[in-house]
């Protein structure tokens, strides 16, 4: 046994630029940045590749779990988060039930989303928390402006733990007002921070807004961090020691679907907002960022709505191995109703899936030491942290809000976010790509379901951001076609197959997806022996579209264009591909449609729908 080999001395040691020049070789002089290096939205490249190298400038490669700059999480050993359950308050006692019902099967804390404008009463808030153990749940309240009648009631629960989320400073860009005056706001948080109520946040940062709207990660960092050194000078100035408001104070986050890079986002968030509270003189204990997680909706979709489900597992997978405190899965109807029972169910389960069966919170910072994701903290922390900096050149969160420089990064990237929805550079699985050809709304969706959410109000100061979600314009498309179908015959796309087999099967596939994002009804066809064959099937049947499929080769020697004259009275005749030479052919003989990969299918479609009569 002594003389065996280890099994690794079998294979020596390759160094990085062997490895370089057998890619160098394998890309037969193609560009090797455009063909391996991803370049981010975020405002960095990431490489194809990473070796232990790599990590040889990570300053906390060495760094441990719950010690300063918290990188590896807020706690010594394993990654315990709370599972937590969002319940809208519309009813003081259907939501208690629904609390309760909750905590029974599983939930470790509540988050309450009570009504904006309601000045809530002792028997209310009594009623909605009767029955809770504040001691062993963490309670949570969002949304209703009338912070210090609330805070006066919950301070006397005992063993009351979890959070407030007085934000003045996201209302700002948001509605582009203050609760009352910019310097009525920041005493009211001064009254706020110095409540005794320890393990009580009153303070929260709402950076999920800014994703909502649009913003890249870095974006999203950048402009929550200066938030947060708002709130810190506004409330220094005012003689709060830092040591008094840091830990009062509780980041809300929302997860996108870029999953290595929302578990880097955590990891940096920890990194500078201890850095941050650091540079103020804080003990190390209360540099520890509070991250109360939930999957961002920009994301999510109305139809194919079951697709919501993955998309949130993945988001809170995220989220749980990136280390947060406490996290909500958002339900996946949430996009077109206040959650059912049953979404809150599996929503809930996802969670305790992922701890009572997968054993996440078993391991403290498991994507520690990945040359991967290292070294996308490393990015996100450089990127995140040169825009806080100029965010602090401008003069600060509110000088960059007035001055709408942070508006306009917003706008201009969710712009560029609807540009690659529409062209498919993005993809939202089910609605652009992919989608459920039988499927159709068999309710009435209330009209927010298809717009931004925009809570400017009259007397706004500012410019303010609107949250949305990407896939709204596809599902407003689709459901015209949806609603114009109860009373005509649903548009059908026929698709004229004939040739090359596998070219025609690729067309195919690609114009039925194509055609289904709008609603249509898709009627595929196996291959025609003759083109005699499908002109007569054609004008039997006389379907509102024809898409011609086949190769480039096929459609020369006038084969499209012999379909093309035969079948222009009858129907709109559209080509699956964009052949050099022949399309020139087809559109000076009249022909206007061709849809291929660069096209943008949003304005495609719209089109045809003007052209059927669907819409005006």
């Amino acid at each position: 046994m002594s003389d065996q080999k280890k099994l690794f001395e079998e294979f020596p040691p390759i160094t990085t630029e062997q490895w370089e020049s057998v890619i160098e070789k394998d890309l037969k002089g193609a560009d090797y940045d455009k063909k391996l290096v991803w370049k981010t939205a975020e405002g960095f490249s990431v490489r194809p590749y990473y070796r232990s190298e790599n990590l040889d400038s990570v300053a906390w490669i060495n760094a441990l779990p719950d010690e300063f700059p918290y990188i590896r999480g807020n706690k010594e050993k394993g990654n315990n988060w709370l599972v937590c359950q969002d319940i809208t308050v519309t009813d003081y006692a259907t939501a208690n039930k629904k609390a309760l019902d909750a905590i029974s099967r599983g939930a470790e804390a509540i988050s309450f989303k009570l009504e904006y404008d309601k000045l809530y009463d002792t028997i209310e808030i009594s009623g909605l928390l009767n029955g809770i153990d504040a001691k062993k749940v963490e309670l949570s309240f969002y949304n209703n402006k009338y912070h210090l009648p609330l805070l006066e009631m919950l301070s006397k629960i005992p063993g009351l733990h979890g959070s407030l989320n007085y934000d003045p400073l996201t209302r700002y860009i948001r509605r582009g007002t203050w609760f009352v005056t910019e310097n009525t706001d920041m005493e009211l948080a001064y009254i706020l921070v110095k409540a005794e109520i320890p393990g009580f946040q009153t303070i929260g940062v709402n950076s999920h807004i800014f994703t909502n709207a649009g913003a890249t990660i870095t974006q999203e960092m950048a402009f929550s961090l200066a938030i947060g050194a708002e709130y810190l000078n506004k409330l220094t100035d005012r003689e709060l020691n830092i040591n008094e408001i840091a830990p009062k104070m509780r980041f809300n986050v929302a997860v996108g679907q870029n999953y290595f890079m929302e578990m880097a986002k955590m990891r940096a968030y920890r990194l500078l907002w201890a850095n941050i509270v650091k540079a103020y003189g804080a003990d190390d204990e209360n540099c520890k960022m509070r991250i109360h997680a939930f999957n961002a909706l920009i994301n999510m979709s109305l139809y194919d709505a079951y697709v919501n489900m993955l998309r949130t597992t993945t988001g809170t997978m995220s989220a749980v191995l990136g280390g947060v405190d406490s996290f909500s899965v958002t339900p996946f109807d949430s996009t077109y109703e206040n959650s059912s029972d049953f979404a809150d169910r599996i929503a809930r389960n996802q969670q305790l899936i992922l701890k009572e069966e997968s054993h996440f919170d078993k391991v403290a910072d498991p994507s520690a030491g990945s040359y991967y994701i290292e070294n996308l903290t490393v990015s996100l922390c450089k990127a995140a942290w040169d825009l806080f900096l100029k965010i602090q050149e401008e003069g600060g969160y509110l000088a960059a809000v007035r001055s709408g420089m942070i508006q306009n990064m917003i706008k201009e990237n969710a712009a560029k976010r609807f540009n690659n929805v529409a062209t498919r550079k993005e993809i939202i699985l089910g609605t652009n790509q992919y989608p459920n050809f039988t499927e159709s709304m068999k309710f009435v969706p209330e009209q927010w379901v298809f717009e931004a959410n925009d809570r400017r109000e009259e007397k706004a100061e500012v410019d303010t951001i609107v949250t949305f979600r990407v896939a709204q314009q596809f599902e407003k498309l689709r459901y015209a076609t949806d609603v114009y179908s109860k009373t005509h015959q649903r548009p059908r796309a026929w698709m004229f197959t004939y040739g090359n087999l596998a070219m025609l099967k690729a067309r195919s596939q690609f114009a039925s997806n194509f055609f289904a994002c709008a609603g249509f009804e898709i009627i595929d066809n196996a291959g025609f022996k003759t083109l005699d064959d499908g002109i007569k099937a054609a004008l039997n049947l006389k379907p509102e579209i024809v898409v011609i499929c086949s190769s480039d080769e096929e459609y020369g020697d006038g084969n499209a264009l012999r379909i093309f004259e035969e079948l222009q009275d009858d129907t709109i005749v559209v080509l699956a591909g964009n052949p050099a030479g022949t399309a020139d052919i087809l559109k000076e003989a009249g022909m206007e449609y061709f849809i291929h990969v660069k096209s943008n299918v949003l304005e495609t479609l719209q089109s045809f729908q003007k052209k059927l009569g669907i819409t005006k």
